[in-house]
């Protein structure tokens, strides 16, 4: 899928696509999170049952921004499988704590992905953000170091807060948190990618000239 051509559509789409499902299950959860439901002789929180609902959102999401982009990255794939996982878990044993370390599975497997690409010399990272993020080489190390340092601290914020405060406060943490951190830290970067730019070395050099 990984190596279509990405089509052309409308900028707000892809966000939207993206963002939709999170949206959707934050939603139905504080609508239903008082309610139980009695389904096939057994209890169902609203958790659970919006847990239901969010990962065929979500895959219907992920199949749409393939048929529009004409790829998928492998951060998409990969959330996507660890998702209908997680939560296949969360309402087979009707546990909502499987769903819940879901992210911290995406996180240290993020991590993880990217330490192996610094220790083979190899920019994975390049791959998925390159067309909009040109760097040269000691960009793409230094930023790849910062953000698998930034994906393992994730993981172990979301392991922190699903474990000690409530699911209130999760889902809170889970919709908006991380969106936010994740802005936050690319907003934090700019420094770095202005210096490792090679559009902008390209621009300085044809300037000299």
């Amino acid at each position: 899928m990984s190596e279509t051509p990405e089509k052309q559509m409308k900028p707000w789409i892809k966000p939207a696509l993206e963002m939709g499902p999170i949206l959707a299950f934050f939603a139905g959860y504080i609508a239903l999170r008082d309610h139980t439901f009695l389904i096939g002789g057994a209890d169902y929180s609203g958790f659970v049952v919006m847990t239901a609902v969010f990962i065929p959102l979500l895959a219907l999401s992920t199949l749409a921004l393939w048929k529009l982009t004409g790829k998928l990255s492998a951060m998409q794939i990969m959330t996507l499988v660890l998702v209908v996982v997680f939560g296949g878990l969360t309402i087979w044993l009707n546990d909502e704590r499987f769903f819940k370390m879901k992210p911290t599975m995406i996180y240290i497997m993020f991590g993880a992905i990217l330490g192996l690409g610094l220790l083979r010399s190899k920019s994975y990272l390049s791959l998925v953000l390159g067309e909009v993020m040109p760097l040269d080489a000691e960009g793409w190390r230094k930023l790849e170091f910062r953000m698998m340092l930034f994906f393992f601290g994730l993981a172990v914020a979301n392991e922190a807060i699903w474990r000690t405060m409530t699911t209130d406060a999760w889902v809170k943490f889970k919709t908006f948190g991380l969106p936010i951190a994740m802005l936050a830290f690319f907003m934090s970067q700019s420094g770095l990618m202005a210096r490792h730019s090679t559009e902008e070395k390209a621009a300085d050099k044809d300037a000299a000239e």
